[in-house]
């Protein structure tokens, strides 16, 4: 019964162990997938390009573009 008791104690040791392990990998992982600053620095070239072309567009791109320069034209 002693050795038992004694085995179930150890087993629980060593899951509060790996439950506590698991833990801190996670809360590293998740602290990594959401450093948003972090990753947008480091490809800050290509969001910043995304983001003109997208303002573009959002103006009227090309169209209105061309209409500008034919109203100054004519």
């Amino acid at each position: 019964m002693a050795s038992t008791e004694q085995n179930l104690r150890r087993e629980i040791h060593d899951e509060r162990e790996q439950l506590a392990d698991a833990v801190d990998t996670l809360r590293t992982e998740l602290g990594e997938a959401t450093n948003i600053s972090g990753k947008l620095r480091s490809h800050l070239p290509v969001v910043t390009a995304g983001a003109l072309g997208l303002g573009f567009v959002a103006a009227g791109g090309i169209g209105a573009t061309a209409r500008l320069l034919m109203r100054r034209g004519g």
